[in-house]
C-alpha cells in the first residue's frame, strides 16, 4: 500500500448523499472523514424541516447506510409513507450519523474552503497524481486525503431572479424582501407572508409547494394576495401529470396547484422575466420584461425565489476539473441529464465513469455532480456513491455494474394541448441505453434539495424535478 493510500477520502457534506458514501466507505474498509459545515448531519436537510417529501421512505435511505442501521437495531419507519424534512434527520440521518463506526469520522462545524494538491498548483503535471489532496478549511486547519467525495449539494447557491443568468438590476441591494425557496409559510415564517402581497417567482415543484401554503393562508389571514410569475407561456409542466403520476402525491400537487389558479386564489402571469427590483416605500417594485419586449411593473411586498441553484465549483478553483459549459456537469454526465433535451425522459445510471474528472481522484456526487440541471434524483446519488466508493476501493466490476430501480410515471405526456413549443419539458422521452436498470421517474424522487410536498398535503420537489425550476 502507498502513502497515498493511507490517507484517509475526504467527504465533504453529511447529507443524505455525504453520510451514504460514509457508509459505503465504511464497507470497503477505507479511511475516510467527513467535512460538515453546519453543526449537525442534514444541517441543509433542516432548512426545509416543515416540508414533507412526495417520494415514501423506500425510495429515501441507502442500501449500505440501512444495513449498519439494521445491525445496531434500527427500527425502519413506514417504507410506504411521505417523511418530512424533520423525519428524514431525525429517523434516519441523525441515526446514521450517531452509529459508533460513522460518529467518530465526522467533523461539524468543518467548512471547506479550497481543495488543492499538496506542492501543486493546476499548472504542474509531473507527479500530480501521486501528491495528496490538500483541503483547507475556513478556520484555516488543512487536511490531506487521497481521494475528495464533494457531496456539499447546491442548497446555498440558489440562482439568482434575473433573467440571461444574472441578477436582475438591484436583486443584491433588495436582498432584504427576497425569500430564499421553500419558505415555512404556515410556520415559523408567518409573520413576514400574513396579510402581504407575495410574488412567487419559478415553475417547478419548490414553487407550487409554496403556494399551495400560501393560498392555504390567504384563507386564513384577510389581505394576503398571491401572485405567481413564470418565464414560460404555459403552467404545464408545473401542473404534471395529475391522476396518471406514480407517485400520487407529486401529481396531486398539480392538481391542487392549477385549482387554486383557475379559481382566481393565485394570480398567474406567465411570459415573465425579471428585469429589476426596486425597494419603495417599505414595498418592492419589481420591473418585469415580457415575452414582446414590453416592460410592466407590479409592487409586492415580499418575493420568494424558486427558481433552483447551481453548483459553487470554486473551492475546487486548483484542480483540473472538465466541466460541461453548459450544464456545469462533467462532460460525460451532461448529455445524459440535458434538460433541454430529455428532462422528464429516463436518466440512465450512472457511476464513477461519468464523474471522473481530468483531476484523478476528486468526485463531485449528489445534486453538485448535476450542474444546473434540475433532474437529480436521490436514489441516483446512493448509486453514484456506491460506484465511486468501489472504484477507490480497486473493485471496478463492481464500480462499472451501475444498477438503478425507480417507479415509472405518467406525468410525461406527449404534446399536451395547452403546451407551448420549445416549453414542454414533458414529452416523450427518448429511447437510449443505459448501463443496468434505467431509471423510469421524471421530476426526481428525493434529491438533495428533494422533492417535497407541503405538511398540508400533495408534494413539490425542492430540487426542481423534471419540470423544475
Amino acid at each position: 500500500m502507498s502513502d497515498l493510500d493511507q490517507l484517509p477520502v475526504a467527504v465533504i457534506g453529511a447529507g443524505p448523499v455525504g453520510l451514504a458514501a460514509a457508509a459505503h466507505l465504511h464497507e470497503r474498509a477505507l479511511p475516510y472523514t467527513v467535512l460538515e459545515a453546519g453543526d449537525g448531519a442534514g444541517a441543509a436537510v433542516r432548512q426545509w424541516a416543515h416540508v414533507r417529501v412526495f417520494s415514501p421512505w423506500r425510495y429515501n435511505i441507502d442500501p449500505a447506510a440501512r444495513r449498519l442501521l439494521d445491525e445496531a437495531g434500527w427500527v425502519a419507519p413506514d417504507l410506504d409513507a411521505l417523511p418530512t424534512g424533520a423525519d428524514l434527520v431525525e429517523n434516519y440521518l441523525q441515526p446514521l450519523a450517531n452509529l459508533p463506526q460513522l460518529k467518530p469520522h465526522l467533523r461539524y462545524g468543518a467548512r471547506v474552503a479550497a481543495i488543492s494538491r499538496l506542492g501543486y498548483d493546476r499548472l504542474r503535471t509531473t507527479g500530480r497524481e501521486s501528491a495528496p489532496f490538500l483541503l483547507r478549511l475556513t478556520d484555516g486547519r488543512e487536511i490531506l486525503a487521497r481521494a475528495v467525495i464533494d457531496a456539499s449539494g447546491t442548497w446555498y447557491t440558489p440562482n439568482v431572479l434575473g433573467t440571461s443568468g444574472l441578477p436582475a438590476q438591484g436583486e443584491t441591494d433588495a436582498a432584504a424582501y427576497l425569500e430564499h425557496a421553500l419558505p415555512d409559510v404556515l410556520g415559523t415564517d408567518r409573520a413576514r407572508f400574513a396579510g402581504r402581497h407575495i410574488l412567487v417567482v419559478g415553475a417547478g415543484h419548490s414553487a407550487a409547494n409554496t403556494l399551495l401554503s400560501l393560498a392555504e393562508l390567504a384563507a386564513a389571514a384577510a389581505g394576503t394576495e398571491v401572485t405567481w410569475a413564470i418565464r414560460s407561456l404555459s403552467p404545464t409542466r408545473t401542473y404534471g401529470g395529475g391522476d396518471a403520476d406514480a407517485l400520487p402525491a407529486r401529481g396531486a400537487l398539480g392538481t391542487r396547484l392549477r385549482a387554486h389558479v383557475d379559481a382566481g386564489r393565485i394570480r398567474l402571469l406567465t411570459g415573465f422575466s425579471v428585469h429589476a427590483i426596486t425597494p419603495t416605500d417599505g414595498r418592492v417594485a419589481v420591473t418585469v420584461r415580457r415575452a414582446d419586449d414590453a416592460q410592466e411593473q407590479i409592487t409586492v411586498d415580499r418575493i420568494v425565489a424558486a427558481t433552483g441553484f447551481r453548483p459553487d465549483h470554486s473551492i475546487a478553483a486548483e484542480l483540473r476539473l472538465d466541466l460541461d459549459p453548459i450544464m456545469g456537469a462533467t462532460r460525460a454526465l451532461a448529455p445524459l441529464i440535458d434538460p433541454n433535451e430529455h428532462s422528464c425522459g429516463t436518466v440512465p445510471p450512472h457511476g464513477v465513469d461519468e464523474l471522473a474528472h481530468p483531476e484523478p481522484g476528486y468526485y463531485a456526487v449528489g445534486m453538485k455532480s448535476y450542474g444546473r440541471a434540475p433532474t437529480f434524483l436521490m436514489a441516483t446519488g446512493y448509486e453514484q456513491t456506491r460506484s465511486v466508493v468501489a472504484a477507490l476501493a480497486g473493485d471496478w466490476q463492481a464500480a462499472r455494474d451501475v444498477r438503478l430501480e425507480l417507479p415509472e410515471t405518467g406525468v410525461c405526456s406527449s404534446n399536451p394541448a395547452d403546451s407551448v413549443a420549445g416549453d414542454d419539458c414533458c414529452g416523450p422521452a427518448p429511447e437510449r441505453t443505459g448501463k443496468g436498470l434505467a431509471t423510469g421517474i421524471s421530476g426526481g424522487l428525493l434529491a438533495a434539495p428533494l422533492n417535497l410536498v407541503s405538511t398540508e398535503g400533495p408534494a413539490t420537489d425542492r430540487a426542481g424535478g423534471c419540470c423544475g425550476n
